[in-house]
């Protein structure tokens, strides 16, 4: 498989990224506790209990920007001998917690919402309260846009999520508003049917982010891109033939430790082996800024004569003719043991993934009955 190198921008040493998420959040903490303040008094005088409760989902904002300030803190602690990775999978945490208060502020407001469908209250509106109101959509859409577009930039999914939050509450303002327009026109009150709509949204987006979270925590595919990256920077080193089975653990949104396979020519001796893998780690490490540790570089040694070759396309074609496989790789032949091995990857959504690769087996020993066949099945890791 051919391999070139991913265009992407270079990564935001971490203090600077630290200093970027704590300014963006205390931007986000000073904006809704703002907001959250004047929302509350015109609620309050108002008797609405739609802008009460977008009141109340501000204070949850300003409080997940101060989890998400804590979080990045502590995850930027040194790596000790209890923790030798370091604290970064701490910002998984603090999105899990951010996404419960969420979950938390959703479901109370829905609560008082319903007792309000029950026993309807009239809302008395003023100038004022519109004008809040609209101010409130206005701000909310400028600052989403801007905590999304920084945390993008800087990798960092609390960010991301406060800024497509911030967002879903600027819509969820306007329906205020127009909930309130709708009353002052044809005096009919919607407000505790908002007020519902709210919660429901504030759920919908706590149980969203609250997955994302356990997604990253379990453990989720590497991104086709960074993938892509890191195979490029092993591939441009001299002497690699082939990248294959990139394995990267997530410990924190800037750090990733794993391995990777390369194949060289089968004259390549021990002390060049050694040169190389050290070349490798140490290339990737620095061309990604020291997120990406390669802590295993494994060899496949390729066959230079030229007697293999037709056995080695023979092989590759009995692979790659079933539906779900993905990739053919590893391909070595040991005359002296009379031993053919080679790697296979089948794609998760084959129904049965080892019958799959059994056949494969018993094909390739058909058709080379004189050989003793080791093939190993691999998993569809990354791209």
């Amino acid at each position: 498989m051919d391999i070139e190198q991913g265009q992407a921008s270079a990564p935001i040493p971490t203090t600077r990224r630290e200093r970027t998420i704590v300014r963006t959040s205390s931007l986000g903490i000073v904006a809704n506790v703002l907001l959250a303040a004047l929302k509350a008094v015109v609620g309050v005088v108002s008797n609405s209990i739609a802008i009460t409760l977008d009141a109340v989902n501000n204070l949850s904002d300003a409080l997940s920007s101060v989890i998400t300030i804590v979080g990045t803190k502590l995850a930027g602690r040194a790596p000790d001998k209890r923790h030798p990775m370091g604290y970064g999978r701490i910002e998984y945490l603090t999105a899990m917690v951010i996404s419960v208060i969420v979950l938390y502020a959703g479901i109370t407001s829905g609560v008082e919402s319903v007792r309000k469908i029950i026993s309807p209250e009239v809302p008395d509106y003023s100038a004022a309260a519109l004008a809040v109101v609209a101010a409130g959509v206005v701000a909310k859409v400028l600052l989403g846009r801007h905590v999304q577009s920084v945390g993008k930039r800087v990798n960092a999914d609390s960010l991301v999520a406060s800024g497509q939050d911030a967002l879903s509450d600027a819509v969820l303002s306007a329906s205020t508003l127009g909930a309130a327009v709708i009353y002052l026109i044809w005096g009919l009150s919607l407000e505790a049917w908002v007020g519902t709509a709210i919660s429901a949204f504030i759920v919908k987006a706590g149980l969203g982010m609250l997955w994302r979270t356990l997604s990253q925590i379990l453990g989720e595919r590497v991104s086709p891109k960074l993938a892509e990256r890191v195979k490029g920077i092993v591939a441009e080193e001299d002497g690699v033939l082939g990248v294959y089975d990139l394995f990267l653990n997530s410990y924190g949104p800037e750090c990733r430790v794993g391995s990777v396979h390369v194949e060289v020519a089968d004259t390549t001796s021990a002390e060049e082996i050694d040169e190389l893998s050290r070349r490798v780690a140490e290339r990737v490490f620095t061309h990604t800024d020291g997120q990406v540790v390669l802590a295993a570089v494994g060899i496949y040694s390729r066959n230079t004569g030229e007697d293999v070759s037709d056995m080695r396309e023979r092989v590759r074609r009995i692979a790659v003719a079933h539906d779900h496989v993905l990739q053919f790789h590893g391909f070595h032949v040991n005359e002296a043991r009379r031993l053919l091995e080679f790697d296979v990857i089948i794609a998760f959504e084959a129904a049965d993934r080892e019958g799959e690769y059994q056949q494969i087996v018993r094909e390739v020993e058909e058709a080379f009955p004189d050989y003793a066949v080791r093939a190993t099945l691999d998993s569809d890791i990354t791209d």
